[in-house]
């Protein structure tokens, strides 16, 4: 990259050089991109940070080390399938490598390299001492057998289990992984090592080493969040009318504590399309059929009655609401969507999934002075809870639930307000992308710095 002391030259050519050099990665350039774009004014304030003789920059958005490996497993009728499986280690200086594992035929290393740069910053902002990391594989277990997700999941630790520990890497779930596929790699893991090292996986069940409200943790944390921003504009939750799109467990708990602070939460939505149910989700039934029946939306309507209508396809964002609450993937929420929800009022949208809002809408949702949580800081409450899953069995100790909800929402307070206070102190008043990115960022520079090149 060409040397130059102008900061934003730099920023221009990095970014350039990093789209060079991870060609074919779009999700990755985006969520670097993101992050580059806020960084000017730091480095008016602070040149050191972009010092071009001490590469941190440079360093920043390369990750430490990149996994890459094939998983062969049997099905039930004995065929043999070969997936790949990833892990990216991107950051350390805060901390052992902390982030979920993806199973989605979407995964691919561009995916995992976006993921875990997303989490280094996340991680920061929780103030918790963790690292950024990510991985996962283009494994579908959707429609496989208890059976066949086993013997994927013991192949996969396989690999896997060289490269992570409880001070080096501490991968979570995420999209396709829940509860039975980390229980899957933990037995698989303690099976290899003769180890019991409850702090090597995180999101396990509660009865051998896992948290309470670690299930709940990303979506209560989103609609903290919400509550924080609505709070500063002398609003709250209760009463309001909320979009949540997606079904699984961040938008199942992002209604659930949606309702516990008195919204309505009126949607929920699948890969096929959307239900909006007038008199609010019923939550029992949901969890009936995505989490036991693992079924589709389109089942809630039919079940529930007049009340609930499902729309194949089209756009969850059709439906007008106060509050929004993209829970589901990537880059799902547009600049259409976003004009609709500004043309039918919304006031806040808050990130329960990674990146689910294309910059095109959160610079309308910005001009339009809708308060935008990012999901950087909006959805930290997932990966605070596992820090502190580490916590406890470090200590070898269970936290009562009410204890972790209480540290949870001191947690979510805490991001809302170091976000809120450096967007105002680097002269972007009301921008929590631009705080959240700043704050994340000066934490780990200033640890990459002391620690040395490394």
């Amino acid at each position: 990259m060409k040397d130059t002391k102008d900061p934003q030259a730099r920023l221009d050519a990095l970014r350039a050089d990093t789209e060079r050099r991870n060609p074919a990665q779009p999700e990755f350039h985006q969520a670097v991109r993101e992050v580059l774009d806020s960084l000017a004014p730091v480095f008016a304030v602070r040149p050191e940070l972009a010092d071009p003789s001490l590469g941190l920059l440079e360093r920043i958005v390369e990750p430490e080390r990149q996994i890459l490996f094939r998983v062969p497993w049997q099905d039930d009728h004995g065929r043999i399938h070969v997936n790949r499986g990833y892990r990216v280690e991107f950051n350390s200086a805060l901390g052992p490598y902390k982030g979920g594992l993806r199973f989605h035929p979407s995964v691919d290393i561009g995916v995992v390299k976006f993921l875990g740069f997303e989490q280094i910053f996340k991680n920061a902002l929780t103030g918790l001492g963790i690292g950024g990391g990510k991985g996962g594989s283009d494994f579908d277990p959707h429609g496989k057998s208890d059976a066949e997700v086993m013997r994927f999941c013991q192949s996969f630790m396989t690999e896997l289990y060289r490269h992570i520990g409880e001070h080096t890497d501490v991968p979570a779930g995420d999209i396709g992984v829940g509860g039975r596929e980390i229980g899957y790699l933990f037995g698989q893991y303690r099976r290899i090592t003769n180890r019991w090292e409850a702090g090597v996986l995180t999101g396990k069940g509660q009865g051998w080493g896992g948290s309470a409200i670690r299930p709940e943790a990303t979506g209560y944390g989103s609609v903290l969040f919400a509550a924080e921003m609505l709070a500063v504009r002398g609003l709250g939750l209760s009463g309001q009318t909320a979009v949540v799109s997606g079904s699984g467990n961040v938008a199942i708990y992002t209604i659930e504590k949606l309702q516990q602070l008195g919204a309505n939460p009126v949607t929920a939505s699948d890969s096929q399309g959307y239900v909006v149910d007038e008199k609010g989700i019923d939550l029992a039934l949901l969890r009936q059929i995505k989490e036991v029946e693992r079924g589709r939306v389109s089942e809630y309507a039919a079940r529930r009655g007049p009340s609930a209508k499902y729309v194949a396809g089209g756009s969850v964002w059709d439906v007008a609401a106060d509050v929004a609450f993209p829970s589901a993937t990537q880059n799902e929420l547009g600049e259409e969507a976003a004009r609709t929800l500004i043309r039918n009022g919304v006031k806040a949208v808050s990130e329960g999934a990674n990146m689910p809002t294309t910059p095109e809408a959160v610079r309308l949702f910005q001009e339009a002075g809708v308060a935008f949580g990012p999901g950087k800081a909006a959805n930290a409450g997932g990966v605070a809870v596992s820090a502190l899953e580490m916590a406890q069995n470090a200590s070898r100790s269970a936290w009562t639930p009410a204890r972790v909800e209480e540290e949870l929402a001191e947690i979510m307070r805490s991001i809302h307000a170091v976000s809120y206070e450096t967007a105002e102190r680097y002269g972007a008043p009301g921008d929590y992308v631009t705080g959240a990115n700043i704050a994340g960022f000066e934490r780990v520079a200033d640890a990459m710095l002391v620690q040395g090149l490394i």
